[in-house]
Formats: structure tokens, C-alpha cells, sequence
């Protein structure tokens, strides 16, 4: 299984950005996808999840302002970042779980999405 991550980069306070994920390599979909962060010399942290029936999840600092959507025939999850602030830099990791008995998670590679004037 791979997950490739796209649409990262740098944007002024207040802007937009959407951030793609498309996994390949596995014949189901996944039970889960979702956007986790990592700033330096902090923990990672789960910015939004979806399930595979469309029950989402948001941390509370995103609420409002960050959607995901995901598209099961294609395996594909997706970000919308509006009203981006400074505090939303970061690496954003793409990640997948399968659940089959056991959870296994994948990981994409990290897209830097950085918020400055």
C-alpha cells in the first residue's frame, strides 16, 4: 500500500489550499482515512478524519474552518483549508487504517503546508 500526498505549499494568512491524498496497492477500501500534523519539536496530531460510510471527525482547533471528503472508488481523501492562520504550519502526514481483526495503519510521505505573510 502507498499513499502518495499532494498540494502543499506556502500561502498568506487567511488563504486556502487543498491537500490530496491518493492510496494505491490495496484492493479494499480502507475502514479510515485522515490528515494528521507535525510542527517541529511537537507531537503529531490528528487534524480530521472520515470513515468509509462518511462520518467525519475534527480536531478542535480545525473545526470550521478545514473539510475532508474522501472518495472511496478512488481511494482518495482530501483536505480544504480555508482561513489558514501562522499555527497551521506544518507537516501534514496522509494516513489510511485497515481494520481486520487488528488496525493496521499507513502513512503518506509528509506535504509541508506553511502559513506566512
Amino acid at each position: 500500500v502507498q499513499l502518495q500526498a499532494s498540494g502543499g505549499g506556502l500561502v498568506q494568512p487567511g488563504g486556502s489550499l487543498r491537500l490530496s491524498c491518493a492510496a494505491s496497492g490495496s484492493r479494499y477500501s480502507f475502514n479510515a482515512m485522515g490528515w494528521y500534523r507535525q510542527a517541529p519539536g511537537k507531537q503529531r496530531e490528528l487534524v480530521a478524519s472520515i470513515t468509509s460510510g462518511g462520518i467525519t471527525n475534527y480536531a478542535d482547533s480545525v473545526e470550521g474552518r478545514l473539510t475532508i471528503s474522501r472518495d472511496n472508488a478512488k481511494n482518495t481523501v482530501y483536505l480544504q483549508m480555508n482561513s489558514l492562520q501562522p499555527e497551521d504550519t506544518s507537516v501534514y502526514y496522509c494516513n489510511a487504517k485497515k481494520v481486520r481483526g487488528t488496525v493496521t495503519n499507513y502513512w503518506g510521505q509528509g506535504t509541508q503546508v506553511t502559513v506566512s505573510s
